[in-house]
């Protein structure tokens, strides 16, 4: 298919997870695709879906920064516009939920959690849109969670709270750039299997209580949320703005249940 054919894309956070997923499904879609990444760790990840990329006969570049950073940021733009041109498909996939509760959480992870979840969306949106408004042409699609909408955890209020902020910050952009023919969208899965959750879905009673609450009965997929980012980039969707779209089984619509909740000892 090539319902992206030649478009620019970036993908943050795109080394593994969710947003490799959504790297692939670009690609196999046309688009030519820029993956950041942050830590070391994860450059050897990075280049390895480069290298998927480039098989499906698409232009790859790997570029580390992080997305918190303005100055990093800036640099990442100008590597991606060198090697690909200039971003016309923005995902802003980057994010992290460390577990701590309310009361023990600290100041640092706060600032953490919001600088990769809340200002990457702000900092990187905002150079790609200087961009886009003279083309009067762009996608910005902000990968958020169920947690935009509701409490899923008691012991993650930092994350919950920056997912929400992501979802008004959606909402913002899409009125703002709008009229320069920019869509501003979001996507929110629920669990999803990856290895940012191998911790917590390690223990089989956890995994099950996960899937039993969810109306799909199931946990959601990488490819799943990567198909939701490939319409939400197309031109099947571009009357679609301010959206958030639950890849969610359906998880935030229904009324919370008792089983539900997962207790956890101090």
């Amino acid at each position: 298919m090539s319902r992206l054919l030649n478009r620019t894309a970036l993908v943050t956070g795109g080394s593994r997870g969710i947003g490799k997923a959504i790297v692939l499904r670009l690609a196999e879609e046309g688009a030519n695709v820029a993956i950041n990444y942050h830590s070391d760790r994860s450059q050897k990840s990075a280049e390895e879906v480069k290298r998927e990329v480039e098989q499906l006969g698409r232009k790859a570049v790997v570029v580390k920064a992080d997305v918190g950073k303005k100055v990093e940021v800036e640099q990442m733009m100008d590597k991606v516009e060198r090697e690909l041109g200039e971003v016309e498909i923005l995902v802003n996939n980057a994010g992290i939920a460390p577990f701590e509760p309310f009361m023990k959480v600290t100041e640092e992870t706060w600032d953490r959690t919001y600088n990769t979840n809340v200002k990457s969306i702000f900092l990187a949106s905002q150079l790609v849109a200087k961009k886009m408004i003279p083309k009067r042409y762009g996608k910005i699609i902000n990968i958020l969670s169920t947690a935009s909408l509701m409490v899923t955890s008691p012991v993650i209020p930092h994350y919950q709270s920056s997912k929400a902020a992501g979802h008004m910050l959606t909402k913002g952009m899409a009125i703002e750039l709008g009229p320069y023919n920019i869509n501003v969208n979001a996507v929110g899965p629920s669990t999803v299997d990856t290895d940012m959750c191998t911790d917590f879905l390690a223990d089989p009673q956890i995994r099950k209580k996960e899937e039993e609450a969810n109306p799909m009965k199931r946990l959601g997929t990488a490819k799943q949320i990567g198909d939701s980012v490939v319409f939400l980039a197309s031109d099947e969707a571009e009357q679609i703005n301010g959206h958030l779209l639950m890849v969610d089984g359906g998880l935030t619509v229904k009324a919370a249940q008792p089983e539900d909740h997962l207790e956890r000892s101090e």
